[in-house]
């Protein structure tokens, strides 16, 4: 599994714990949808980030 699939999968599980929550606290289901969409947005975006390898400057000859 790569370290992308990984955090992602750890960042749904987070989202739905969370949402479970929210359920269980009387949060209407429609705030509940909109903040899962948004955490599985920012999810998306943290993994990109934290996992992306650094890009490779010009002079750069290694092989990857």
């Amino acid at each position: 599994m790569s370290s992308t699939a990984a955090y992602l999968l750890g960042f749904l599980v987070l989202t739905a714990g969370l949402a479970m929550g929210a359920h269980l606290a009387g949060v209407p289901a429609a705030w509940i949808g909109a903040g899962g969409v948004a955490m599985i947005g920012v999810g998306i975006l943290l993994s990109v980030t934290k996992t992306r390898r650094p890009e490779a400057s010009p002079g750069d000859r290694r092989v990857r």
